[in-house]
């Protein structure tokens, strides 16, 4: 009876360590940069993944570039856009997301957020998304945020945005639904491009995003990254 119950005993961490996630690979150029999705915001979760494994980014362009704040893609329109053309409003044809807001996660740099248009629902676009470059910010700075966006930051949370940085002001009005693991270096080169007047690169970013799916074990010991 002892092993018997030694064995069912052992059995859910056997399981909880076989677990399996994606990581996705987004790479522009030569340069690559890897991302994990959260638990915590299912619906994007699920919808990111079924346009990944359709393809749907391969090709597309980063049509937005704002240094210091975030490098926005996923415009289908891209794709085939020539110099000039004005991007940022295609896949309105796909169902908007609905709005998955969790307080653990926040606009830190190297956060994965949903774009989305001026709807009061929050409702995230079906297909275009940022990563958060962000600038650090100081106590004074946090305190305006939490008292506008009616939030409370943790320790933690504010001594990220004071050393790492990020986009305080977008809390709790945008979906955060992933987050780079590693190296952010891309993340930078990009945000560093030369823009036109539309904050478009003046030479095209494209973008091929891939998944490969990995134990969560494997994923923190190799990336460092914790599952909550």
């Amino acid at each position: 009876m002892k092993k018997i119950l030694f064995l069912l005993a052992i059995l859910p961490i056997s399981a909880f360590a076989q677990k399996r996630d994606k990581v996705y690979t987004l790479t522009s150029g030569k340069d690559k940069i890897r991302f994990v999705l959260y638990d915590e915001t299912p619906l994007h979760k699920k919808n990111f993944a079924s346009l990944v494994s359709k393809k749907f980014y391969h090709g597309l362009l980063f049509h937005r570039v704002i240094k210091d704040f975030m490098i926005q893609g996923g415009d289908p329109n891209s794709k085939k856009a020539k110099p000039g053309d004005r991007l940022g409003n295609g896949g309105d044809h796909l169902e908007r997301i609905p709005f998955e807001y969790h307080p653990e996660r926040f606009h830190k740099k190297g956060v994965i957020a949903a774009a989305r248009d001026n709807n009061p629902e929050k409702k995230s676009s079906a297909c275009q998304f940022y990563i958060v470059q962000g600038k650090k910010f100081n106590d004074e700075d946090l305190d305006k945020f939490e008292t506008r966006n009616q939030l409370k930051y943790t320790p933690s949370q504010r001594e990220t945005y004071k050393t790492i940085g990020g986009t305080p002001h977008l809390d709790k009005n945008y979906t955060v639904f992933g987050e780079v693991v590693g190296d952010l270096s891309l993340l930078d080169k990009i945000a560093a491009v030369k823009t036109d007047e539309f904050n478009r690169p003046v030479e095209d970013q494209k973008m091929k995003i891939t998944a490969k799916k990995m134990s969560r074990k494997k994923i923190t010991k190799k990336y460092g990254y914790t599952y909550l």
